[in-house]
C-alpha cells in the first residue's frame, strides 16, 4: 500500500513541469524540452511546483508577466496536435486583440465552418490564455469555458475578460440574482465589470 501510494504521488507530481499561482487558482504547465504542450485550471489549493527544466521556466516567467500586465505578448514554443479545423480555430483566436470578443458564429462565417464546430475547437484548446479561447463569447452571453457552461471554470473567463479590459459581454449577473447555492459558495461580484470571483481571488488589474 505504502509503495503504491509513493507511485502514485510520484506521478501526480511529474506530471506537469510547472504549477503556477495564478490570481483565481492554480495553472499546471506542461512541456517537453523544446515545446509547451498544455496548460491546465487545476484547484485553488493544489501545492504549488517550481519548473524544472528552462522552457517550463520561459513559461512559468511569461504567463507572470501576462498576469502583470494584460498587454504582455507570449513568444513560445507550442506543439499543440488538433486536427486541420482545430488549428483554423486556434489561429483566428491568436487574431482578436486584448481587450475584444468574437462570437463564436462570427469565427464560424471567417473560417466557414459551424459555431458548434467552433466551440468545439475552443473546449479542445491545449493552452489556454496562450491561445485566447477565453475571448470566443456566444451571441447571447459568455459562452462556455474548458468545455463547461458555468461554475467556477465560468469565472475565469470573466476574470481574464475583465483583466484584459473586454467591453464585451454583458456585466455579470449580479450576486442577488444567482441560485442560492451559488450564494452559498461564496460567489461575489466585484467592482470590474464582467468579473465573478471567489474570496481570495485576485481582482483584476
Amino acid at each position: 500500500m505504502l509503495i503504491s501510494g509513493m507511485i502514485r504521488a510520484m506521478n501526480t507530481r511529474s506530471a506537469y513541469q510547472a504549477k503556477l499561482a495564478a490570481p483565481f487558482g492554480v495553472l499546471g504547465i506542461r512541456c517537453e524540452a523544446t515545446a509547451l504542450t498544455g496548460i491546465e485550471f487545476l484547484a485553488p489549493g493544489v501545492a504549488l511546483q517550481a519548473p524544472d527544466n528552462p522552457l517550463a521556466r520561459a513559461v512559468y516567467e511569461q504567463l507572470e508577466a501576462f498576469f502583470a500586465d494584460p498587454d504582455f505578448r507570449f513568444d513560445l514554443p507550442l506543439r499543440l496536435g488538433g486536427t486541420a479545423h482545430q488549428n483554423k480555430v486556434w489561429q483566428a483566436m491568436c487574431a482578436i486583440p486584448r481587450g475584444q470578443v468574437r462570437q463564436y458564429g462570427e469565427l464560424a462565417a471567417q473560417l466557414g465552418s459551424s459555431p458548434r464546430a467552433v466551440g468545439q475547437a475552443c473546449g479542445s484548446n491545449p493552452v489556454p490564455i496562450i491561445i485566447p479561447c477565453h475571448r470566443v463569447v456566444s451571441k447571447s452571453g459568455m459562452g462556455g469555458f474548458m468545455n463547461r457552461s458555468g461554475g467556477y471554470a465560468l469565472d475565469i473567463k470573466h476574470w481574464l475578460l475583465a483583466h484584459e479590459g473586454a467591453t464585451k459581454p454583458e456585466p455579470a449577473i449580479p450576486a442577488q440574482s444567482l441560485p442560492p447555492r451559488r450564494r452559498e459558495a461564496g460567489i461575489q461580484p466585484s467592482k470590474s465589470a464582467g468579473f465573478l470571483g471567489k474570496p481570495g481571488m485576485a481582482k483584476p488589474k
